[in-house]
């Protein structure tokens, strides 16, 4: 395996994660709540299927628009990077659905655990973390050897 340095961009990549950091910050201390993709996803379509959306939901829905809004805040300042599946559309769905109930077997996802849980010492967060590495870096490690 070789390392592609060209592609080695690590001010961006600290600026995001400052980003990332930052806006995990102000989402608790705006709302008193870890700022968890899968639970701040879950939460609004819960809502939706009871017919009952709360203000809690809003902001919710609030920091799901900006997710989605950031690739063309991106594109402002750079160019986005190319996209690409190597896979079809039968193994990306079940990896999909593998990952989801991943997130609910572990009671929330790597920005609530890696991201959030870390920040504030939680041990079940470490675990969880450690777990999420370890089965990816597995994968990759099982991929690599069977291609």
């Amino acid at each position: 395996m070789t390392i592609a340095w060209h592609l080695f961009t690590p001010w961006s990549a600290l600026i995001g994660g400052g980003l990332i950091g930052l806006a995990a910050a102000l989402y608790l201390l705006g709302n008193g709540r870890i700022a968890g993709i899968s639970g701040i996803v879950f939460s609004p379509l819960r809502a939706l299927v009871n017919r009952r959306l709360m203000a809690a939901e809003w902001s919710r829905i609030a920091f799901l628009l900006g997710l989605l809004a950031a690739p063309w805040a991106w594109q402002a300042f750079a160019p986005l990077p190319a996209a690409q599946a190597v896979a079809g559309p039968l193994p990306l769905t079940a990896a999909g659905l593998l990952v989801g109930v991943g997130v609910r077997m572990a009671n929330g996802c790597t920005s609530g655990h890696g991201v959030c849980g870390l920040a504030r010492l939680s041990l079940r967060s470490l675990v969880n973390v450690l777990i999420f590495m370890g089965a990816g870096f597995l994968m990759v490690a099982l991929l690599r050897w069977l291609a």
